[in-house]
């Protein structure tokens, strides 16, 4: 990106309006074009200058973040960052600003001048470049960021080769999203009847929050929604869902599929990783796996998901239209690692006729 990425600051203390303000000039490529103190001043400056990015607070005055952040998806798709302590502290709220489309959460605790570090400056950073080459629109071009180091799923699982794999006709379902996930993951499982394949998935959101999701989901789907714990049972009827800041593997233990919870380093600066799931989705599953990449920014799943198909699994991708962001289906759909584009209200139904025309 040739310009410097243009940052809105919307937050009601102009403490940390300062503070955020500075921290971002400290990057060559990144420039706070304005601020606001709440939402209603923050459109106004957004009529006469278009961010590429709006660093947000939940709790504003006249507005609050989550109003603002439905409002400007439904008129003018802008990537959002959401920082805010009482959002960390508010599981539903949370869920609320992911599934309505803001790109990361973080905590303001983590910008105090006391207890900031050097690793957590260049996360930041590296999120605002990543979410300003992602254009929230039908049109979207996505182009990966070129920011190091970044880790395969070589990192967590090596070259391994199962061997020995009893032989068996379960199917099994693995499903990757990020931005947008949380809705996107909602619509497909609740179309699912209560006698669904086994399903495991990965959704990047952070630690502790994974639980809320899966419990959420529990009470709306006819199958069981769990955050998988090391050693679950993948089974008919029950959707699995990564831990946050853990890696989640599949495994086979005789005729059965099984869950591994891991640490490990990031992957495609993720944990968890889809790419992760989906490469241990190819070992030990193959033919009996498919394999689902949904909306999301970047290209985590895109290697695994081809990795699957090279397998024998079927693969499915997310289409644009229905994406709120078409960076991981796109990466995947560009090496040849999609057999079926779909529009996200139609996935279910195709995985469960089981047909592949």
């Amino acid at each position: 990106m040739s310009e410097k990425i243009k940052v809105l600051i919307v937050d009601g203390s102009a403490i940390f309006r300062q503070t955020l303000t500075k921290i971002l000039s400290a990057d060559p490529a990144i420039e706070s074009i304005s601020t606001a103190s709440d939402p209603f001043i923050a459109a106004n400056k957004m009529a006469v200058e278009v961010p590429d990015i709006i660093t947000m607070e939940v709790e504003m005055n006249r507005m609050n973040g989550i109003t603002f952040l439905k409002k400007i998806m439904s008129q003018h798709p802008i990537p959002v960052i959401i920082i805010s302590d009482l959002i960390l502290d508010n599981k539903e709220l949370m869920l609320k600003a992911l599934e309505h489309g803001a790109v990361e959460v973080m905590g303001k605790k983590m910008f105090d001048a006391t207890e900031i570090n050097a690793e957590f400056l260049q996360k930041f950073r590296d999120t605002i470049k990543r979410a300003a080459q992602t254009k929230l629109t039908k049109k979207l071009i996505f182009e990966p960021a070129s920011v190091q180091p970044k880790f395969t799923a070589d990192a967590v699982l090596g070259h391994v080769k199962p061997k020995n794999l009893i032989y068996t006709t379960d199917r099994v379902i693995v499903l990757g999203a990020s931005t947008g996930g949380i809705k996107a993951i909602s619509v497909f499982l609740e179309a699912l009847p209560a006698d669904a394949p086994g399903i495991v998935i990965v959704q990047h959101m952070p630690e502790n929050f994974t639980k809320s999701f899966a419990e959420r989901l529990n009470g709306l789907c006819k199958i069981e929604v769990k955050e998988a714990e090391d050693g679950d049972i993948v089974k008919q009827g029950r959707a699995l869902i990564a831990p946050g800041n853990h890696h989640l593997l599949l495994k086979k233990r005789g005729r059965q599929y099984y869950v591994e919870v891991r640490d490990g380093p990031l992957v495609n600066r993720h944990r968890p990783s889809v790419d992760v799931l989906f490469r241990s989705a190819a070992l030990y599953a193959g033919r009996n796996s498919v394999g689902i990449l949904m909306t999301g920014m970047g290209d985590d799943g895109a290697k695994g998901l081809l990795e699957m198909k090279l397998a024998g699994a079927r693969t499915i991708a997310q289409d644009e239209k229905s994406c709120i962001v078409f960076g991981m289906p796109k990466e995947a759909i560009m090496i040849n690692a999609v057999d079926k584009i779909l529009p996200l209200h139609e996935i279910a139904g195709y995985v469960l006729k089981g047909t592949y025309v």
